[in-house]
């Protein structure tokens, strides 16, 4: 168990293991990027359920930025990663976890009841986002 200090973005945040602080990447989701329509409102989703709070981390090794990739429940059984998925506020990440049936399941409930991000007509996925912005 940890306990979450800071939300960096909707998808990454940093935890105080042992008392040292850790990044994680939450695994199998992409939030919208800062700048990018909808970043600013993942990020505040993440942080209304982890900030301050005593997380539980299912990890999955690194990620190539180096951070921890996980999975991460609150106490109560709440799952942040697909809580996010399920009120729209990210993309489910295929490329990283393309055989997760129950993030496809959310995020395609998300888009057909215009949830989070999918109210509005424009998606552009993060990873797409990225490619313009470097």
């Amino acid at each position: 168990m940890a306990s979450s200090s800071r939300v960096l973005d909707g998808d990454t945040l940093e935890v105080l293991h042992n008392r040292h602080p850790e990044r994680i990447r939450l695994n199998g989701i992409d939030c919208p990027e800062k700048g990018q329509p909808y970043g600013h409102q993942a990020k505040q989703a993440t942080s209304a359920m982890v900030f301050g709070k005593e997380v539980i981390l299912q990890t999955h090794g690194r990620d190539k930025s180096g951070r921890t990739l996980a999975d991460v429940r609150l106490p109560d059984g709440t799952h942040v990663n697909h809580t996010l998925v399920k009120n729209g506020w990210c993309w489910w990440y295929r490329k990283y976890a393309p055989r997760n049936t129950e993030l496809a399941r959310l995020e395609q409930n998300a888009r057909e009841t215009k949830k989070g991000l999918w109210v509005g007509q424009t998606h552009i996925p993060p990873w797409q986002w990225r490619k313009r912005t470097r």
